[in-house]
């Protein structure tokens, strides 16, 4: 019986290191020994300009990881790219992944791929925004192909949990992952356009998200007046939008979530109680805390369908194949 438990154990193991194994932390460490250096300072100059830019840096790999994988394909510019695609709108932060491009192009041409590049910004993105930090496996190619077309399945604000965990599950996620990654609202912002209709025109019945804590339904009407003002905007996290910690969950379990998608988190019972684990921040059943548990569930995500080996491309401008 112990043999067979320890079969099991090795194929286990193997078919996880066989996945690991495309990407390599520290993949550049003899072929462009700076290109982490280059990237990091660089986000560094963006955010010291604008703190804003981490939420933006992050939610750019995050759209670019769910479509075709982490390959770069939301970079691509023209058209008919992914990165015009409607649900990609408001995207930015294209010019601090070009900017590091530059120059790593200097330093080391046709070395670092602009896939990683994003990943290695978004870490550093959470890590200026007083989060936790993480060695990023490197070594993605990037994609040859970007068409607005294949966004359509990306997460949506009007996502129901079931639409949530079918949509993560397909990428490999399960529910700690969709919960732990959806704290990444604890930095950034979104257009009232996304909130005005939990305020003001619930379920077309004319009266607010009864989800919503009346007193913080004041306060969003207040940030978000019912007079369709497309620039307005509002904190995803209205206690602390620039500092990455766990106020977005308790939030969410006073009933303060900004967007449905994830008020919903804490009324279902898989994802509530990773939302109440991580709103107490302390090691609890399943030994959950966000600051643990968010830099695993960005490497996890950042190896879906990765490029690697002759796969894709290194590209000489992000914004174009070559």
């Amino acid at each position: 019986m112990e043999s067979i438990w320890y079969l099991c154990f090795v194929v286990i193991l193997v078919m996880v290191l066989s996945v690991e194994s495309q990407l390599t932390t520290g993949f550049y460490s003899y072929s462009c020994p700076e290109a982490e250096e280059v990237v990091r300072s660089t986000v560094e100059s963006y955010f010291n300009m604008d703190s804003t830019i981490a939420a933006a840096l992050l939610r750019l790999h995050f759209h670019d990881c769910f479509v075709q994988g982490c390959d770069g394909s939301v970079l691509i510019s023209g058209s008919s790219a992914e990165r015009n695609a409607v649900q990609n709108s408001g995207l930015r932060g294209f010019e601090v992944i070009d900017d590091a491009k530059t120059q790593l192009e200097a330093l080391c041409p046709d070395v670092v791929s602009c896939a990683d590049i994003l990943a290695l910004a978004a870490r550093d993105a959470v890590e200026l925004s007083y989060g936790p930090s993480w060695d990023v496996p490197t070594g993605r190619r990037d994609g040859r192909v970007s068409s607005s077309s294949e966004a359509s399945n990306l997460p949506s604000p009007l996502d129901s949990i079931a639409v949530q965990r079918q949509k993560f599950a397909a990428k490999g996620l399960d529910d700690k992952d969709l919960v732990t990654l959806v704290g990444a609202h604890t930095i950034g912002q979104t257009d009232c356009a996304f909130v005005s209709y939990r305020l003001y025109n619930f379920t077309t019945t004319g009266n607010s998200d009864p989800s919503i804590n009346q007193s913080f339904l004041a306060q969003l009407q207040s940030l978000c007046p019912n007079n369709g003002d497309p620039s307005k905007h509002v904190a995803l996290d209205t206690d602390s939008q620039t500092e990455f910690d766990v106020s977005f969950f308790k939030n969410l379990r006073e009933g303060k979530g900004v967007l449905e998608s994830d008020q919903r988190l804490w009324e279902d019972s898989a994802t509530g109680y990773v939302v109440q684990k991580y709103a107490g921040n302390i090691i609890g059943l399943l030994g959950l805390r966000f600051d643990y548990e968010f830099p695993k569930a960005m490497i996890k995500m950042s190896g879906i369908e990765v490029k690697t080996g002759t796969d894709g491309e290194i590209r000489k401008t992000c914004s174009s194949f070559n």
